[in-house]
C-alpha cells in the first residue's frame, strides 16, 4: 500500500446488497440506469424506513465484508459494460470512511457515483461524489434534524472545488412534513429542492398499493401547486415502488 493510500482503505466495507442494472427510483437521477451498492448500518431509526434490514439486525447474516476491489469486480460481473453509474445506498453510507477507496476505484473506471444521506455525518470522500442527495428526515420519521451539522455539510459541499450535483429531498407523508419541508427550503433556497411521496406500506404490498401511492402523489402535486414559496420545487413519486412494490434488489 502506497503512502498516499488512506488508512481507511485497509478496512473492509459492510455490504448487504449489490444489484443492477436497474433504474434510480427517486431523487435527482430518477429514471437513470444505475447499479446499487447497499451498505449496512445507520445512525437513524426512521419509523417508515424502507430499508430497516440495514440496521435492525434482521439481515445481519447477509452482511458481507468486502474490499473496494471485490465490490467493483462484482459490479462488473453483474452489469458488464451496460452501466456507467453507481448509487451507494444504505442505511447511511456516511458512517463509513473506508468508502473513500471504493469511490476512487469507481472514478478510475469512469463511473459516475451517487450517494443519498440524511445529512447527519461528514466524510471527506463526499466532495468526490458526482451526485449528492441530502435527505433530512421530517417529523413523521420520529427523528430530529441537527441543522448545525446540515449547515456545515452544505457549506463544505458548496465551497469544495470541483463539480458535483447537489439537491435536497424531503419525504412528505402529511401536512406537518410539508411544513417542515417548506422550512428546509427557506433555509437553503439556492439548493435544488425535491418533495417525494412517502410509502406507508414498507413491510408489505396491499392490493391497492399502486393506487394508494398515486393518490398520495396527486395530493402532493395539489399542495405544491398552491404554495408560492415552492415555485421551484419538484414533486416526485418513488418510481421503483410503483413498478416493483417493496421488492428488494431492483
Amino acid at each position: 500500500m502506497s503512502p498516499s493510500t488512506p488508512r481507511s482503505a485497509e478496512r473492509p466495507i459492510p455490504v448487504l446488497e449489490i444489484f443492477g442494472p436497474t433504474i434510480q427510483g427517486e431523487g435527482m437521477a430518477i429514471g437513470r440506469k444505475t447499479m446499487f451498492v447497499r451498505t449496512a448500518g445507520c445512525d437513524y431509526r426512521c419509523s417508515w424506513c424502507d430499508s430497516k434490514f440495514t440496521w435492525d439486525g434482521s439481515a445481519k447474516d447477509e452482511i458481507r465484508m468486502l474490499s473496494a476491489e471485490e465490490i467493483v469486480s462484482e459490479l462488473f460481473k453483474l452489469g458488464g459494460d451496460t452501466f456507467d453509474h453507481v448509487t451507494i445506498s444504505g442505511g447511511n453510507p456516511l458512517l463509513l470512511p473506508q468508502l473513500s477507496w471504493l469511490v476512487q476505484k469507481l472514478r478510475e473506471h469512469g463511473i459516475r457515483v451517487a450517494v443519498e444521506t440524511q445529512g447527519s455525518r461528514w466524510q471527506d470522500w463526499l466532495v468526490r461524489i458526482d451526485e449528492v442527495t441530502l435527505s433530512p428526515k421530517p417529523p413523521s420519521s420520529g427523528m430530529d434534524t441537527d441543522f448545525d451539522i446540515l449547515d456545515s455539510i452544505i457549506l463544505r459541499l458548496t465551497e469544495a472545488p470541483g463539480r458535483r450535483e447537489l439537491c435536497l429531498k424531503i419525504v412528505v407523508f402529511d401536512e406537518e412534513d410539508l411544513t417542515y419541508a417548506r422550512a428546509v427550503h427557506q433555509r437553503y433556497p439556492s439548493i435544488p429542492f425535491i418533495l417525494q411521496t412517502g410509502n406507508p406500506q414498507v413491510a408489505h404490498d396491499s392490493d391497492d398499493h399502486v393506487a394508494s401511492l398515486l393518490r398520495r402523489y396527486e395530493w402532493l402535486i395539489d399542495r405544491l401547486s398552491a404554495l408560492p414559496d415552492l415555485k421551484d420545487a419538484r414533486a416526485l413519486p418513488q418510481l421503483h415502488t410503483l413498478v416493483w412494490g417493496n421488492k428488494r434488489g431492483v
